[in-house]
């Protein structure tokens, strides 16, 4: 199967078929001419420090651990003039170097690191950063179109998210001086990385404590905001106007592929089944029958379209419903299922819910299980960070023993490796996924 990323497909590009209509992309090549891009708010912004900030005693640890936030309590003093957005300088309180980064005066996030050396934050710094992250998408997403192209602070451009779907990248500037500078990098991915159109989805809440403004439309070019694209097998289509975040959780994508290797001949129940993307993968794997649930019309509709899409309509029934509500009507019906795949939205967004949110995974989890048939399979997520791996594996364990359900765990899995963790952030490393078998 072809794919978007990589050189050697353009060779065979007049005899590859894309499942989903013809090509109409340019390929990324790392020997493209290298023309200056000519955007006028590049030529008002910073590229070199315009300001020294100096961190409190025993605050000094951001290199040696990797974390890339210096925030509004570690900061000692600030010598010179820098505004949002501007390029500054960051020193232990021994004055020893440690990075240089975007400042925020607006934000509690008071610097963004970007580099841990002295070099200007220029185009040259962002094209070398741009082509690190795609040469890594072309290695770990060679059977999609679809894929998180940069994922700020795990590519060393903090603020910065950006997916890949078909010919639209869908960019995100979550940090001020990222968002001062977004015309220059839709341009830049137009160029670097082979895009006809860069959409932004300004909307997220998080821009607001950077002092940002909501926004969503076309930063370049136009057209549909329906975007087709493809999984392995699987067909989908992305809104990228309307649906959650960027318009579709790239994260999930080995974990889907990996939940359906449990799928053949079994009969499956998502809950939470938002897109219906687990469950389109578990039918094209070769499940009996797949039943999703949603408390979303707007998500049921979406699914029921994808099961039509992929030709297994069939053998898909999809229902608004409140899994809360519903996993308990079910066991009092007698139902039960070889594989329940569990994919709620996020319980909790800060330490303080973690308690609350571990308890209402409880309940869902222990619903699934007593769901499930002897030898039967669950699969259950979570994309809450605050929730440690190690407390979600203990809470499936509680909710395993209060069903009276022996499991034993199959698989530990997390993001996809277009989500790569940076070492010394624990923030970029969020989704859990585990696979159990009941006895």
């Amino acid at each position: 199967m072809g794919t978007w990323f990589g050189s050697d497909w353009v060779a065979s590009r007049r005899d590859f078929r894309h499942p989903l209509g013809p090509l109409r992309r340019t390929p990324v090549r790392e020997s493209r001419p290298s023309h200056r891009i000519h955007d006028t708010t590049m030529m008002h912004l910073s590229t070199e420090a315009t300001a020294k900030i100096r961190l409190a005693p025993l605050r000094g640890r951001a290199r040696p651990s990797g974390h890339l936030w210096v925030f509004e309590g570690q900061i000692a003093e600030v010598r010179g003039s820098a505004g949002a957005g501007d390029v500054v300088d960051v020193y232990t309180h021994e004055k020893r170097f440690l990075g240089r980064g975007f400042y925020n005066p607006h934000s509690k996030i008071r610097v963004r690191l970007l580099s841990f050396q002295e070099e200007p934050i220029d185009e040259a710094f962002f094209v070398s950063r741009l082509r690190a992250a795609v040469a890594l998408r072309r290695m770990v997403a060679p059977r999609t179109n679809a894929c998180r192209l940069v994922y700020g602070e795990s590519d060393l451009l903090p603020g910065l998210v950006v997916d890949r779907f078909d010919d639209v990248a869908v960019m995100q500037t979550l940090g001020y001086g990222m968002d001062v500078r977004k015309d220059f990098l839709g341009a830049l991915l137009v160029r670097e990385a082979g895009v006809r159109r860069v959409y932004l989805r300004n909307d997220a809440k998080s821009r607001t404590l950077e002092g940002l403004p909501l926004f969503k439309g076309f930063l370049s070019g136009e057209g549909d905001t329906a975007v087709p694209i493809h999984e392995g097998p699987a067909r989908f289509v992305v809104e990228i106007a309307e649906g959650q975040k960027t318009g579709w959780f790239c994260d999930q994508r080995e974990n889907r592929l990996a939940a359906a290797l449990y799928a053949k001949h079994k009969t499956v129940l998502e809950a939470f089944c938002h897109t219906g993307a687990f469950g389109i993968q578990a039918a094209l794997a070769g499940a009996q029958s797949v039943e999703g649930l949603d408390v979303s019309a707007a998500a049921v509709a979406l699914a029921e379209s994808h099961a039509i899409r992929n030709e297994v309509a069939e053998r898909c029934r999809y229902r608004q419903a409140d899994a809360f509500d519903e996993l308990p009507a079910l066991e009092q019906q007698g139902r039960r299922y070889d594989l329940v795949i569990l994919d709620p939205p996020a319980f909790a967004r800060s330490k303080q819910a973690v308690a609350h949110a571990l308890a209402g995974y409880k309940q869902v989890n222990l619903r699934g299980l007593r769901l499930l048939r002897p030898g039967g399979v669950l699969v259950t997520c979570s994309c809450s960070h605050p929730i440690s791996e190690q407390d979600f594996w203990a809470m499936v364990q509680a909710a395993a023993r209060d069903a009276g359900r022996p499991i034993r765990l199959l698989e530990q899995r997390s993001q996809g490796p277009d989500h790569p963790v940076l070492a010394g952030m624990p923030e970029t490393r969020y989704l859990k996924c585990l696979i159990v078998q009941t006895f």
